[in-house]
């Protein structure tokens, strides 16, 4: 971006203005953490804040600063952005709040928000309403408040639309060393996105750690996600908003849109972004990815001295795309070498205690479960509180097999507590990743090892949304038509005599239908297999008038739901799923962004519950998939064609079948 962000979280000069413990604490703060530029003050009276004497108008400062911390109030506020940007300034952190995210109290947030933009001009601010930044590289800070970070030479980047958060993430003592925590709050000015982008060009910075409240423009971050891919720094996203008061709670906190869920998760899919759900996976994924990035595989091995943390190890994988492959026979080998007859071998190892307190012995054997096919090996010892010197052994074994593989190797406590502070550290050092709580390593693994790479299209941006208009059934199968869906041979008829002679015409069996009515076969609005000589008995027993006659499809293998929805937050959200009269019952969806590739929509088929059905199940014959691609690309390049008008499109069901994939009903919403 043209803004020079780096000035302002970089800066060789920092300035408070206003008074109140805020101000002191930054000054405090940055002494604490060693910060080695000048510091300055700003206050009327002339005060003196934590030794420093403040200079009673910016015009009294010996020089122009690089970063500003702005602790006034939100009218004062504007007009001091606009003279800190008059002289040049690096940047401001505006704390105070009522600005946008209060509009729903006061109407006049907005507009205030408005002035602060234009008064900044082309001067990075953070803000309104946030805590600011902590370069823990450096030592510089603008951060009102208590904070746990320390100075580390490389580390994480964490982004958080929550001061509140960011305080309690620097406060985490899992031996996460964060390079940046930067508050957003409202992102009047500077968005995440662009906060990011100018992070990714800091060597120091190991992996991003993003909290979002919301998406704003969808191609900035595609922009991320692009450079993040080039310089090899894994993202990942804690994307709230899932629930519908967790996106009420987000509207009235930062007045930014969350959108649909499934909009979020697909947008982050497109952008090869790995999602976590909780704080505590956040930290541990992150930490994961700072100690060596993207697992090469979703294989674990396990090792533990008890039956019942392998047993706990092997149930936490049940149902996640990980696995504990048996071991190969070079394995064996070494471990019976290591630990005698006595040990039952498998994946998850339970390798007793015969050789604890034996470095060498251990290293040995975990060493052979280190192999070169598995993606992360998990170590589980819990140290105890008590008196941990009987623990250094485990300590050491783990350190000397990350030093003879150079694979993956994390240390994990099964309760996070009972990984001590001391440990984590000398095992970070070592390359060891110290892991707190089962759960959490191994969901870190899994996100580690499914990071997927952006796609090289940006999502697909909708129009101006207008009122739509539903076209009718016959009208949405001959528009589909038109980009290679195919749909049955068929003829629309206002009364029972016109079905009768327009059904002569095709092959039966037949299928009659009443146009323009939800849930059709719910309300006796669908007949199957008729004869032409039935037609216009059942016609006349139609709810509507409006009629449509159509060859009915025989050898389904399995129906499929094909649909497009306009997210205004996230682009075209592409979904596919368990079709039919159970579409609701099954609840069998993935969604994608639009533009998605074949290979995409492939992999979402695959994930889906009824996949056994379309590969083949009990031998049956599985569907012709290529048909099945090429009907979604069809949906897909029929929105692309008209995303300025486009509002929704369901096709359900696309009937599967050994040799084609058809729609034999549609819906096109257009504005």
């Amino acid at each position: 971006m043209a803004r020079d962000f780096f000035r302002l979280i970089r800066p060789s000069s920092i300035c408070v203005i206003g008074g109140g413990a805020w101000c002191a604490q930054i000054i405090l703060q940055s002494q604490r953490m060693g910060y080695e530029g000048s510091i300055h003050a700003v206050h009327p009276r002339g005060i003196e804040i934590e030794g420093i004497t403040a200079v009673q108008s910016l015009a009294d400062l010996p020089l122009v600063p690089d970063a500003v911390f702005i602790g006034v109030n939100r009218h004062a506020t504007v007009n001091v952005v606009a003279e800190l940007a008059e002289m040049g300034a690096g940047g401001a952190v505006c704390f105070a709040s009522g600005f946008s995210e209060a509009a729903a109290e006061e109407s006049s947030g907005v507009d205030l928000q408005a002035q602060l933009v234009a008064a900044a001009g082309e001067m990075p601010v953070l803000g309104p309403n946030c805590y600011g930044f902590i370069n823990a590289l450096e030592g510089a800070l603008l951060w009102p408040d208590q904070h746990g970070c320390q100075r580390v030479e490389r580390g994480v980047a964490i982004l958080t639309q929550s001061s509140n958060i960011a305080i309690n993430l620097t406060m985490q003592q899992r031996g996460l060393p964060i390079a940046y925590m930067i508050a957003c709050g409202n992102m009047a000015q500077t968005t995440q996105a662009q906060i990011a982008l100018d992070l990714l060009d800091d060597a120091h910075v190991t992996a991003i750690g993003l909290h979002i409240e919301g998406f704003a423009d969808t191609a900035e971050w595609h922009e991320v996600a692009l450079k993040a891919q080039a310089k090899a720094v894994p993202l990942i996203a804690l994307k709230v908003g899932k629930s519908t008061q967790a996106q009420v709670a987000t509207v009235s906190h930062t007045a930014s849109m969350a959108g649909s869920d499934a909009g979020a998760a697909a947008l982050l899919t497109h952008l090869g972004i790995g999602r976590v759900l909780d704080l505590p996976t956040f930290v541990e994924t992150l930490k994961l990815l700072h100690c060596c990035g993207p697992l090469d595989a979703s294989t674990l091995s396990s090792i533990s001295c008890s039956g019942g943390e392998a047993s706990l190890a092997a149930d936490t994988v049940e149902g996640r795309a990980l696995s504990f492959p048996p071991l190969m026979q070079g394995q064996r080998d070494a471990l019976a070498d290591a630990l005698g007859p006595m040990v039952a071998l498998a994946n998850p190892l339970d390798y007793n205690t015969y050789i604890w307190r034996d470095a060498q012995r251990m290293a040995d054997a975990w060493a052979a479960m280190a192999a070169a096919h598995i993606g992360l090996t998990l170590i589980i010892v819990d140290y105890p509180h008590t008196d941990a010197a009987d623990w250094v052994c485990a300590t050491q074994a783990a350190l000397e097999v990350r030093r003879r593989t150079g694979r993956p190797v994390a240390m994990v406590a099964t309760l996070p507590e009972l990984m001590p502070a001391d440990v984590a550290a000398e095992l970070m050092v070592g390359g060891v990743i110290p892991m707190n709580g089962l759960t959490e390593a191994i969901s870190a693994a899994e996100i580690a090892a499914h990071l997927g790479e952006p796609t090289q299209e940006p999502p697909l941006q909708p129009g101006v949304e207008r009122i739509p208009d539903l076209l009718s059934e016959a009208e949405a199968k001959k528009l589909l038509a038109q980009y290679g869906m195919q749909v049955p041979r068929g003829a629309t008829a206002v009364t029972a005599q016109d079905a009768a002679n327009k059904a002569k015409e095709l092959s039966e069996p037949l299928v009659l239908k009443a146009m323009g009515m939800a849930h059709k076969s719910d309300a006796g609005g669908v007949v199957l297999g008729l004869r032409q000589d039935q037609i216009e008995t059942a016609a006349a027993k139609m709810p509507t008038g409006t009629l449509l006659i159509e060859e009915m499809v025989q050898g389904g293998v399995a129906e499929v739901l094909v649909g497009v929805t306009r997210d205004p937050a996230h682009g075209f959200v592409l979904t596919v799923g368990a079709g039919g009269v159970l579409t609701e019952l099954w609840q069998d969806t993935q969604s994608l962004l639009i533009p998605a590739t074949a290979a995409s929509v492939e992999a979402a088929l695959r994930r889906l519950r009824i996949w056994p059905l379309l590969d083949g199940y009990r031998g049956k014959m599985p569907a012709d998939l290529p048909s099945v691609i090429a009907s979604v690309m069809a949906v897909q390049a029929l929105v692309i064609a008209h995303c300025d008008v486009i509002s929704e499109v369901e096709i359900n069901p696309l009937i599967c079948t050994a040799t084609n994939s058809v729609a034999v009903d549609a819906l096109i919403r257009s504005a």
